[in-house]
């Protein structure tokens, strides 16, 4: 697809979109093969992305940070698109949720249990 966009909005190269996201080129392009993110192409055949890929990339890298799967993600972009959802995607929301809070849960007790080592050996030198 080659631009044709409106003057008013500027569309980025994917090295921003890399840089502002914190991430690689390649993960910009991972997330393009995947279906996640939409590039556009320029006249000499670059891709470009709109400014709302940033934070766009960003949700993704937390997702996948989390565990979620491409696909996963994939299912959670109408969410994001339109803030609207049907039943089956709340349910895998609070589902996906749920499953988040619980590694958050563990996550706090080995912090937890940490923090009583630390407190041991601070008082043994």
């Amino acid at each position: 697809m080659t631009v044709t966009v409106a003057a008013a909005e500027r569309l980025i190269r994917i090295g921003e979109v890399a840089r502002g996201a914190g991430v690689s080129v390649r993960a910009v392009r991972y997330y393009e093969q995947q279906g996640l993110l939409i590039a556009e192409r320029s006249p000499s055949g670059q891709r470009l992305y709109r400014q709302d890929a940033i934070p766009l990339v960003r949700f993704f890298q937390q997702m996948f940070a989390v565990g979620l799967t491409s696909r996963r993600i994939a299912e959670l972009l109408p969410c994001w698109d339109s803030g609207h959802t049907d039943a089956e995607q709340r349910a895998m929301l609070r589902a996906e949720r749920e499953r988040i809070q619980a590694k958050i849960d563990d996550l706090q007790a080995a912090l937890d249990r940490l923090d009583e080592v630390i407190a041991i050996t601070d008082t043994h030198p």
